[in-house]
C-alpha cells in the first residue's frame, strides 16, 4: 500500500487527517515533510502502522503510544500510569515563576509531581531554588525520576500523600491536583489515564481544599490548577484559611487556577 493510501484509510478511521499524519510520523520515525514528499512510496510495515491506529481507536492516548509529550518547548517522557501534561498547566508554571522572583533562593514544594513537568520546568529556570515533590503513585514517581534524570535537575522526591512525612515550610507550594467530579463523563482516552490523578472526589474540589488547609501552616504562596466551576467554593476556603488570592483563566476563558498569598506568613 502506498503512503498516501494508508493515510486516507487512517484518516477515515480516526476522522482526523492531522492525527493520521502524526501516527504515521511516529511509525516511520520521520517528519510530515518527508511523508508529503514521499507520499507515492510504498509504506514499510503496513500492519505495524494499522496496529498503532487500532491502539488509538481502542482508547490508548497518543502520548502513551509515542511515550513523549511536549511541554514548554521540552519533550518529557510519559506512559501508562501517569497524567498526560496539558497546555493549560504551562500557565501554572509561568505564574509560579513570577512568584519565585520575589525570593533569592526559593524553597518550592509540589504536591502530586506526576511526570515531573512542573517541578522540572521550574528547576530549569530557577537555578538557585530548592525543590521537594511528592506523589502517592509509584508509577508517577517512575516517570518523574526518568524525566529528572533526562534534564539533570535536583528534585527531592517523596512517595507519600500530600505532605505526609515531609518536614519544613516552603516559600511556594504548587499543585495540579485531581479536581474532576467523580461522576463527570470523560472520553475513553482520558479514562486511560490514572483515575487517582483525575478525580478529586464527589465534588471534585476535596483535595484542593485539603491542600489549602495544609498550605495555611506551611507555605507563603500557594498556586493551584482548578476545575472551571470551582472558583466560588475555593474562594471561600482560601478566605477561611487566611489567604489573599487572585484567580486566572486559561486561553479558552475558563477559570483555571489561583495564586494565593498567605497573610499569616508574610
Amino acid at each position: 500500500m502506498k503512503i498516501t493510501d494508508a493515510l486516507k484509510h487512517a484518516k477515515n478511521r480516526l476522522d482526523s487527517a492531522n492525527l493520521a499524519n502524526k501516527l504515521l510520523c511516529y511509525h516511520l520515525k520521520t517528519s510530515k515533510e518527508w511523508i508529503f514528499l514521499n507520499s507515492e512510496a510504498q509504506l514499510e510495515d503496513e500492519q505495524g502502522f494499522f496496529d498503532i491506529v487500532s491502539r488509538y481507536e481502542n482508547g490508548e492516548p497518543f502520548e502513551y503510544i509515542t511515550g513523549v509529550c511536549e511541554f514548554l518547548d521540552s519533550e518529557f517522557y510519559v506512559g501508562k500510569g501517569v497524567l498526560i501534561p496539558r497546555f493549560e498547566t504551562e500557565i501554572l508554571v509561568q505564574k509560579s515563576l513570577e512568584i519565585a522572583k520575589k525570593f533569592d533562593n526559593p524553597k518550592i514544594c509540589e504536591i502530586g509531581v506526576g511526570s515531573g513537568i512542573i517541578s522540572i520546568s521550574l528547576a530549569l529556570r530557577l537555578k538557585k531554588a530548592k525543590f521537594v515533590a511528592s506523589d502517592i503513585s509509584d508509577l508517577a514517581l517512575f516517570w518523574a525520576k526518568k524525566n529528572i534524570s533526562k534534564f539533570d535537575v535536583d528534585i527531592e522526591l517523596h512517595h507519600t500523600s500530600l505532605l505526609d512525612g515531609i518536614n519544613g515550610d516552603f516559600d511556594i507550594l504548587v499543585s495540579n491536583p485531581p479536581y474532576i467530579k467523580r461522576d463527570y463523563k470523560l472520553d475513553k482516552w482520558v479514562l486511560s489515564e490514572p483515575s487517582e490523578a483525575l478525580f478529586g472526589g464527589k465534588n471534585g474540589d476535596e483535595i484542593l481544599k485539603d491542600i489549602i488547609n495544609l498550605a495555611k501552616n506551611r507555605a507563603k504562596f500557594l498556586l493551584c490548577e482548578i476545575g472551571y466551576d470551582q472558583k466560588q467554593s475555593l474562594s471561600l476556603e482560601l478566605e477561611k484559611a487566611g489567604f489573599s488570592y487572585v484567580f486566572y483563566k486559561d486561553l479558552a476563558g475558563f477559570d483555571r487556577g489561583f495564586v494565593a498569598k498567605n497573610l499569616n506568613k508574610s
